[in-house]
């Protein structure tokens, strides 16, 4: 069986190449292709990540299965030339999130067929994630029970294995983030996870899949999700203190062969970034802030159309994404507070980008094919780029970057990924 890409992340640093890796947690086509081109030249892998609400056996908010969502990357990946060798699929937050609203019993049958599928799919990367509670329970679980749910999951893993060209799964352990989907009040200074903490869900763990006889599948544990400071609200972020987590960082001395998982990073700057994987926290989740800059971009876009091509269109791309979202609210309405116009600002605009939610839509879809058709073959003036998409202006003056909608829309979020893979290598 083939060896995994990520079994040795915790000796990657100190060695020429890779020091981390980025986590591209989106299931939005264009964004892949940008993360894919952004990587390519690069030698390094590229892992991508679903999440138990977009992806699962009934479909999740993508209407893609596991293997539907394996299909759709790897047919990405021959498009664009990309080794799929180099591709790491990832499942996040794979437990009973999706179905807390019922009983812990009919809640967990769910997710174990939920990581049966993701395991016969091929995932190689897989985070088990129990610690919320289900219809009756509290909030958050007690560190046993959580642990003993995440190994019942490993095990329905192990069992649904493909083999094959793929490698035995990886696994991640450990929450200290948000439900996933994102924060839902604004975000203020954080509370660091404890090194006894993170030391005490490693051992937990350890103790259940032991119980279990899964000794094999705990050398597999890698990572630990962990708080080391960073997030990010509807309009503000908690930038990352690498001096306030040296001792969550020393932690890991007493747990070898185990990295730091960190989510949320969206947002972060390029030097934060960096400081995350040389403390520790190799793994660096990004997604919202992956298709905020797309948003961005289109929207740019969209008003360079309208300067170009003034009421072409019935409607703008705006316009179309205000009416889809306003049609079913249910993904954003709960998280933005505020009047009309602020909740408006925010549909938008919110750094927690709920609007990606939304491109999956047949009329969203259809709004952003009749921009990019607009402008098909326009080489769009320097002055318009300059004035709504400002931060391609020097590359396309410098001649890095053709004005062309695509190659601009694209580039922006490239140039995010970029970030990222400055501060995954040493």
């Amino acid at each position: 069986m083939p060896t995994n890409i990520l079994h040795d992340i915790s000796d990657w640093r100190g060695r020429a190449g890779a020091s981390g890796i980025p986590s591209i947690c989106t299931a939005h086509p264009q964004v892949l292709v940008a993360a894919m081109r952004a990587t390519a030249p690069t030698g390094l892998p590229l892992l991508i990540e679903a999440t138990c609400n977009q992806v699962n056996q009934d479909g999740g908010y993508t209407g893609m299965t596991p293997a539907d969502y394996r299909d759709f990357a790897f047919a990405l990946a021959d498009k664009e030339g990309f080794p799929r060798e180099r591709l790491i699929l990832g499942g996040d937050h794979l437990g009973p999130n999706p179905w807390k609203a019922l009983p812990a019993q009919e809640a967990m049958a769910k997710a174990e067929v939920m990581i049966a599928a993701f395991a016969a799919a091929g995932f190689t990367k897989l985070h088990l994630d129990c610690s919320m509670g289900c219809k009756g329970e509290p909030v958050a679980l007690a560190d046993e029970e959580t642990a003993a749910r995440a190994a019942r999951l490993a095990e329905v893993a192990e069992a649904n294995l493909p083999g094959g060209d793929f490698p035995a799964p990886v696994y991640i352990i450990g929450t200290e983030v948000p439900i996933p989907g994102g924060a839902m009040e604004e975000i203020g200074e954080l509370e660091l996870t404890t090194p006894e903490a993170a030391k005490t869900t490693h051992a937990v763990t350890k103790a259940a899949f032991l119980d279990r006889g899964l000794g094999d599948a705990f050398s597999r544990v890698v990572g630990l999700v962990v708080q080391p400071g960073v997030e990010y609200g509807n309009h503000n972020v908690v930038d990352y203190v690498s001096a306030k987590a040296q001792s969550l960082s020393a932690a890991l001395s007493d747990m070898p062969g185990m990295v730091f998982e960190a989510h949320s990073t969206d947002y972060q700057t390029r030097d934060n970034l960096r400081a995350l994987v040389r403390d520790g926290f190799a793994i660096l989740k990004v997604g919202p802030g992956l298709t905020f800059r797309w948003r961005e971009a289109l929207y740019g876009l969209d008003l360079i159309a309208e300067e170009l091509f003034p009421g072409r269109r019935d409607k703008t791309l705006r316009q179309t994404m205000e009416e889809v979202m306003l049609a079913a609210p249910a993904n954003w309405d709960r998280y933005y507070e505020g009047d009309d116009a602020e909740r408006a600002m925010m549909r938008h605009f919110s750094y927690s980008d709920r609007i990606r939610y939304y491109w999956p839509v047949a009329e969203a879809r259809a709004g952003e094919k009749a921009l990019f058709d607009l402008l098909a073959g326009v080489e769009i003036p320097e002055p318009l780029i300059g004035a709504y998409l400002g931060a391609r202006y020097e590359d396309v003056r410098a001649g890095r970057l053709a004005p062309k909608a695509e190659d601009l829309a694209l580039a922006a979020v490239e140039n995010l990924m970029q970030d990222y893979i400055f501060a995954s290598r040493d």
